[in-house]
């Protein structure tokens, strides 16, 4: 399938995606990644691999758009946690239904 990154065309496959990916380590990812066979890398690095061009070269969203249309799944940032204030008298407190302390 022919894609544009970073005003470049490329025509990408899915079995070149898979070849090209299949001997390189993922790095840890902070962002959003692309699942490719049972590994999951960072967007940017698998752009860099495929295309061959440095990482400020293309954004996020292009190699994104590119490997959802070629079949991969692709993850967004994971959303944080929310945080628990209460402290633990207060959750054993709730658990047991008994009223808070004034």
């Amino acid at each position: 399938m022919r894609c544009v990154i970073a005003r470049y065309p490329f025509d990408l496959t899915k079995s070149g995606v898979l070849a090209s990916m299949k001997d390189v380590t993922p790095e840890p990812i902070t962002g959003e990644s692309v699942l490719i066979g049972r590994r999951q890398y960072p967007v940017k690095q698998v752009g860099e691999v495929i295309t061959r061009q440095d990482r400020r070269d293309f954004s996020a969203g292009e190699v994104t758009r590119a490997m959802t249309r070629l079949g991969f799944t692709c993850r967004s940032v994971p959303a944080a946690a929310p945080v628990d204030a209460s402290t633990p008298f207060e959750r054993a407190s709730a658990q047991l239904g008994t009223p808070e302390p004034m």
